[in-house]
């Protein structure tokens, strides 16, 4: 029997089955095959199916779904974050208004009462100022993506009520309820004390993950617990506002003109809204142009990323922008266009980019630009996109890839994730 003949088998036996256990994690009923969920980069099909393979006991996906739970677990008994939250509002007063600071901008003069933030401040690139992380809405909007995300994979995969009702409560602090939630805008981001009330620059605050968060509500859209219609509807109302805000703001037509990984994140997540929203053809419009505007233009043809290796932090903003490529590969498979598969007038590639990565990810060889701190797992994800989409030489690589922090999730989410701590 074909292994997809034996896939076909087991969805249709689903119904035939009840709950089993795998390693102490109870693995939700599978009295009916699950719904496949409308995720803009999972592939919501391919979720299904390991679904229907963990209802039945596989083996190989045991441990990788403990470390799921075990992120998820954790989550239970942290947040609800909300913008409101903040010490001191957004410029303009507004406490729904998002805040963040630019995160490589320091101080040159010492605090005092008639100078508060001891301006000017002064650039260092890559190198992370620790007051970013206080004060504003940055570190709990990564704590609203990371937990709905992890949460809402846990519960598709366990059917454990708690975590989509954890999930749900989530998004609708910082996104729905009237008194935490934050407008759908991000005029306020990577602001620069004394300089900047907000840059177009901070809506990579956004995009760098916020796709998680749409893949989340597909998943809670399924069926789960604690969401509503009514959730639904409004989260699809926020997101089109948002997505207005993208195309119609000054800054965010600024920040789709970037020839970096702003760029290629800004492409991606217009692209994801896009989808999640039923603007289908705006999605294909934007992966369709990507390829003249952003592979052509950002990739050599020998795979490097000039404008990324330019960086203090080369390795992490080489793998950084391949995030947002693979994922945008992703969202082009749901509207009829296949990213991997283009070749640019001098054989650029995202083949080509991340074989560029792959003797640095597998430990062969040492990496040659600079970087200020290198993390060899940073690649791993990438690597794992690249394999899957038919790259030989990736899927050679697999095997020697180095798992990231809290393990390597790839079988159950496969999506690329910025695995390294760095962003900005």
């Amino acid at each position: 029997m074909s292994a997809r003949s034996r896939l076909a088998a087991l969805l249709a036996a689903a119904t035939a089955f009840a709950a089993v256990a795998i390693a102490g994690v109870p693995i939700a009923s599978a009295h009916a095959v699950p719904k496949v969920p409308a995720t803009a980069v999972l592939d919501g099909t391919r979720l299904q199916q390991t679904r229907v393979r963990l209802d039945h006991g596989d083996t190989r996906l045991r441990g990788v779904l403990k470390e799921l739970t075990t992120r998820a677990d954790a989550w239970l008994g942290q947040g609800p974050w909300t913008v409101v939250d903040k010490p001191r509002p957004a410029p303009g007063g507004d406490v729904h208004e998002y805040l963040s600071q630019a995160p490589y901008w320091w101080p040159t003069q010492p605090k005092t009462a008639d100078n508060p933030w001891g301006c000017p401040y002064v650039q260092r690139d890559g190198q992370r100022n620790p007051e970013v992380d206080s004060g504003t809405d940055r570190q709990d909007v990564e704590k609203v993506f990371d937990s709905s995300y992890d949460l809402s994979l846990a519960w598709y995969y366990t059917g454990k009520k708690q975590y989509a009702q954890k999930a749900a409560q989530v998004l609708r602090t910082w996104f729905l309820d009237p008194a935490t939630r934050m407008n759908p805008d991000l005029d306020h981001g990577q602001f620069i004390p004394c300089k900047y009330d907000g840059r177009a620059i901070g809506i990579i605050d956004f995009s760098q993950s916020y796709t998680s968060v749409l893949d989340a509500i597909a998943l809670l859209d399924t069926g789960a617990p604690g969401w509503s219609k009514g959730d639904r509807t409004a989260m699809h109302d926020w997101n089109v506002a948002f997505r207005n805000w993208l195309t119609d703001s000054a800054f965010g037509k600024e920040e789709g003109a970037a020839q970096n990984n702003h760029g290629t994140f800004y492409d991606m997540q217009l692209a994801a809204l896009a989808y999640a929203t039923g603007d289908k053809d705006l999605a294909r419009r934007t992966v369709l142009a990507a390829r003249a505007a952003r592979i052509d233009a950002q990739i050599a043809g020998d795979g490097s990323q000039p404008q990324e290796l330019a960086r203090t932090r080369s390795w992490h903003y080489s793998t950084f922008d391949l995030v947002a490529y693979t994922r945008l590969a992703a969202i082009g498979r749901h509207v009829g266009v296949d990213l991997w598969s283009y070749r640019g007038p001098d054989g650029q590639s995202l083949f080509k980019a991340v074989d560029y990565l792959l003797p640095a990810a597998t430990g062969a060889a040492s990496w040659t630009h600079p970087e200020l701190e290198f993390h060899q797992y940073a690649a791993t994800d990438v690597v794992h996109a690249a394999a899957d989409a038919g790259d030989r030489q990736a899927r050679q690589a697999v095997r020697l890839l180095q798992a990231p922090p809290g393990g390597d999730l790839w079988a159950l989410r496969p999506a690329a994730e910025q695995l390294d701590s760095i962003a900005g």
